[in-house]
């Protein structure tokens, strides 16, 4: 698979990032459904790199998951029957069990991507939280060094049929799967706003 046009952009996080990985590090159900999508719509790899790739990555990968599902709560069901209980370990679930000063992280691939979370514990109660969400990642603005976020990047020489209706916009924004508001402003190359459309 060939690497998006703008090299220099941060990877998306999310189903599409996922599928990339498993896809490029030989995952063999991965590969017969990406290669399966791609002939069934007569498109090539760089395909993927589009509103049409994140939809079709988010469809794939509830595809393998749902004909996994079934082993991972069988072997779940079997290490409960041979006490294995450490997915369900409670030792530190009591405040008072705790030190005064406690630092705790949790990080997870969720649905939408990569998510962090972070805590700090003083005398029993929060002092202190922080958490990193996919949408965070992906509608990240530019960095110190001039890089565009995921969404900016996904949305560069996007076409519009009409830009006082730009539903291409908003298609491209929602195949991320955002975690925010939808609303949209157009705006002029020299910062005027041309239109604003909002999705209740």
């Amino acid at each position: 698979l060939k690497a998006p046009r703008y090299a220099d952009a941060p990877m998306e996080v999310g189903p599409l990032a996922r599928m990339l990985v498993a896809y490029a590090s030989g995952h063999q159900r991965v590969r017969e459904l990406v290669n399966g999508t791609l002939s069934a719509l007569g498109l090539g790899p760089e395909a993927l790199f589009s509103t049409l790739g994140r939809v079709a990555a988010r469809g794939i990968e509830t595809q393998v998951v749902a004909e996994r599902m079934s082993a991972w709560v069988d072997a779940l069901e079997a290490n409960i029957d041979q006490d294995d209980l450490r997915i369900h370990d409670l030792s530190k679930w009591d405040p008072s069990s705790w030190p005064a000063e406690a630092f705790g992280y949790g990080l997870h691939e969720a649905p939408r991507g990569a998510l962090g979370h972070w805590v700090q514990i003083r005398n029993g109660k929060i002092a202190n939280y922080q958490c990193v969400v996919p949408t965070t990642w992906n509608a990240s603005p530019r960095d110190p060094a001039g890089n565009i976020g995921a969404y900016e990047a996904a949305l560069l020489g996007t076409p519009m049929a009409d830009p006082e209706q730009p539903l291409e916009i908003l298609r491209t924004i929602h195949s991320f799967d955002p975690c925010l508001a939808c609303s949209t402003h157009v705006i002029s190359h020299d910062g005027q706003e041309l239109t604003k459309v909002k999705v209740r």
